[in-house]
């Protein structure tokens, strides 16, 4: 199990801590496992510093875009990809 530590900006951070956000997206550019824990660390980008408060949360499922053969790159290019939680 890894500790993995990222910034997110307040109002991410307040959605996550109110439950209405149950999900992280971001550029695959680490390792991330099922079971790793992830740290959010409040940073507010007018200061640009970090606030002090942050959330822990167990990872519990991964999904890695390009892990995925359902869609062309083509496809991903001219639409992107959603994320839903649920």
């Amino acid at each position: 199990m890894e500790r993995i530590e990222k910034k997110t900006w307040p109002e991410l951070f307040n959605k996550i801590l109110s439950g209405e956000k149950t999900f992280d997206a971001r550029i695959a550019d680490f390792n991330v496992k099922k079971g790793d824990i992830l740290v959010l660390r409040e940073y507010d980008p007018v200061d640009k510093s970090y606030t002090g408060r942050k959330i822990e949360k167990k990872i519990s499922f991964v999904l890695n875009s390009k892990d995925q053969k359902f869609w062309t790159k083509k496809d991903i290019n001219k639409y992107g990809l959603v994320i839903m939680g649920f």
